[in-house]
């Protein structure tokens, strides 16, 4: 699809995630830091294999729509959105193992532990994992120190035993069970959404938003935190493994309880819409600035792949 044909959010999305693609590659170097003895070849290769792979890198691009509501665009807030695409990219290394998800696929390439070993892949996801905490530290983050505080707190708590993590460990647990609609929600909160709110709450913090902006932006990212993991159910029950670059079917297959198996394909795209238009509302107050953030939640919802 060329520049002709692809619709202006898209190549948006495109040019968002080059600049934060261009930020992990100088980010994932051969050079150790200060304090680094050494970076072995073997587990870089394998976390560049792990983030360098392609994606729309929508969690990044909502940092810097949202940091660009307070004219906050720049290298800050670059290194945290790449530093926020290194926690999500840990997951799905981690995700991928045999024994959790059991993946071969991952954005159309064999996923880490099929390109290296099991014991490299989960190297990487730890590597991944602490190295998003410490770009964030780096005085080469152009921010105070009560920003860089902040942000490490608030991403430490979104990524692990009250967010992501939590909600892998739930979402495992869950197999072959029978969740009720609010098991569902919380789990999903946890799993999916815990990262997107955060990474709209980044931006109003890199921005000097007030504690109005950071909780409004965080209401716009757990809408459509929940829009993604619906759009994702939704996907892996109707779409092609071919479209998805990854395994569809799966869920089902497992057992997973989601909200599109519980109540259908129509109450799922009808809840969509409601996630849509409930996000719009939410960025009213900040008028044709958010336009990038109101056809986020479009793509959010309508995406196909």
């Amino acid at each position: 699809m060329n520049e002709t044909t692809t619709p202006p959010f898209e190549i948006k999305l495109a040019v968002s995630a080059e600049m934060v693609e261009d930020t992990l590659r100088r980010l994932l170097d051969t050079r150790p830091l200060e304090g680094e003895v050494a970076r072995p070849q073997r587990l870089l290769d394998a976390m560049r294999h792990g983030v360098l792979n392609g994606g729309k890198r929508l969690r990044p691009f909502l940092v810097l729509e949202t940091a660009s509501l307070f004219d906050a665009q720049g290298e800050a807030a670059l290194r945290v959105a790449a530093a926020l695409e290194c926690v999500h990219c840990y997951s799905l290394v981690h995700d991928d193992l045999p024994a959790m998800d059991d993946d071969d696929l991952r954005r159309g390439q064999p996923t880490v532990h099929r390109a290296f070993d099991e014991a490299t892949a989960i190297l990487a996801g730890d590597s991944l994992l602490t190295y998003a905490f410490d770009i964030i530290a780096d005085d080469a983050t152009l921010l105070s120190a009560e920003k860089r505080l902040a942000l490490t707190l608030r991403l430490a708590r979104a990524a692990g035993i009250g967010g992501m993590a939590g909600g892998q460990a739930l979402d495992l647990a869950a197999e072959g069970e029978t969740l009720a609609e609010e098991e569902i929600l919380r789990l999903q909160a946890m799993k999916t959404g815990a990262l997107i709110r955060y990474a709209c709450e980044a931006g109003a913090i890199i921005g000097s938003g007030n504690d109005a902006d950071r909780e409004r932006l965080g209401e716009f990212g757990a809408a459509i935190g929940l829009a993604f993991q619906l759009a994702d159910d939704l996907l892996d029950l109707t779409a092609s493994s071919e479209a998805m670059g990854k395994a569809t079917g799966k869920d089902a297959a497992a057992g997973k309880a989601t909200l599109a198996s519980l109540h259908g394909i129509d109450w799922t795209r009808a809840q969509l819409r409601g996630l849509v238009a409930q996000a719009r509302d939410i960025l009213a107050p900040y008028g044709e600035e958010a336009e990038g953030l109101r056809q986020a939640a479009l793509f959010v919802a309508e995406r196909q792949n």
